[in-house]
């Protein structure tokens, strides 16, 4: 006798570990912060200039309020995909083979428009529906790179430079491709976020909503973090330390790598900021839009979050070196 397809049982629910937990440090970890903030209150603010405060709270609002939508709109994503496409679909989608599935989830990520914050929680998704993670990574890093908002608006801050747009374009597609064969190859330690299975409908919008509540909980924390910590560097980092190293053509470009890292712009507005970067050369600019959608504190929040530190700590620096060294080749051959 076959069971109607309506009917919920454990297989509908969310993990055990998606329940709150007796006895977890969420109280202390609240009120260490009230104790944070108190102090910091009562004897850091008075000590600090008002204009630095102003520029700090500038940038961790305008950070957040930037990041938000699209991270709301890539945790619904990914809790659609996790309640209502099946996982037959993804593997008549996606070649079986990592290799092969690699490029090919690299090119679904030009057709999504969205920011670095929405694509880890759908890589997250698509994983738990069976697609290779070294796939899912390779999309996460395409998407927010080489969509077609982030493009036109590369086109609109360089104007009269096509070469901008194709060499962003086509050194960000090469960096998510190396990165996901690189992952395929020797990738170890990454956590795939747990998924319920669904049956009906009500069962599917049910796993929606749990997935949607989890998720977006989860990574608004990690947003959070990461906001508070691109603000302190946009803060504390003189602006005559990165005018001085503009002339050095291999150091300008690691200044600008780096300096897209902590400042953690959204990919739809760091063309305008890179195009202002006057001192620098097209190389070095070019490396600042490669780096900055691929490897940022946010992102790097949101990846330790949702995989785990150990495969942060094993795929930020191997990002992070691939899109340095891409953007020096392709700035010297195409700019």
């Amino acid at each position: 006798m076959t069971r109607p397809a309506d009917v919920l049982d454990d297989s509908t629910l969310p993990p055990p570990e998606w329940a709150p937990r007796r006895g977890s440090g969420v109280p202390w970890v609240f009120g260490g912060l009230l104790v944070v903030l108190v102090a910091g209150r009562l004897w850091v603010a008075p000590r600090l200039d008002a204009a630095a405060l102003d520029a700090w709270t500038t940038v961790f609002v305008a950070i957040c309020v930037q990041a938000l939508p699209f991270l709301v709109f890539g945790v619904a994503l990914s809790a659609a995909i996790t309640a209502f496409v099946p996982a037959r679909v993804w593997t008549r989608v996606l070649p079986a083979r990592p290799a092969a599935a690699v490029p090919v989830a690299g090119a679904l990520g030009a057709v999504l428009p969205g920011c670095e914050c929405a694509s880890v929680p759908v890589a997250g998704g698509l994983m738990a529906r069976g697609v290779t993670p070294a796939a899912a990574l390779t999309f996460l890093l395409a998407a927010p790179a080489i969509n077609p908002v982030v493009l036109v608006a590369t086109a609109i801050a360089f104007p009269g430079s096509p070469s901008m747009v194709a060499a962003r374009f086509g050194a960000s597609l090469l960096v998510a491709v190396l990165a996901g064969w690189t992952w395929a190859l020797f990738g170890r330690g990454l956590r795939v976020p747990p998924r319920p299975e669904a049956h009906g409908g009500a069962a599917r919008w049910d796993a929606f909503r749990q997935a949607m509540r989890h998720d977006l909980m989860h990574a608004g924390g990690f947003l959070v973090v990461g906001g508070i910590a691109a603000a302190t560097i946009n803060v504390v980092v003189p602006a005559g330390w990165v005018a001085g190293v503009a002339g050095v053509p291999v150091v300008s470009v690691l200044t600008l790598a780096v300096l897209a890292v902590l400042m953690s712009i959204c990919s739809e507005a760091d063309a305008f900021v890179a195009a202002s970067l006057t001192q620098f050369s097209p190389t070095a600019k070019l490396a600042f839009l490669v780096v900055g959608p691929m490897v940022d504190l946010k992102l790097i929040a949101l990846q330790a979050g949702f995989f785990g530190r150990r495969f942060a700590l094993r795929f930020v620096p191997l990002t992070f070196v691939l899109a340095v060294t891409v953007s020096l080749v392709v700035g010297e051959v195409f700019l």
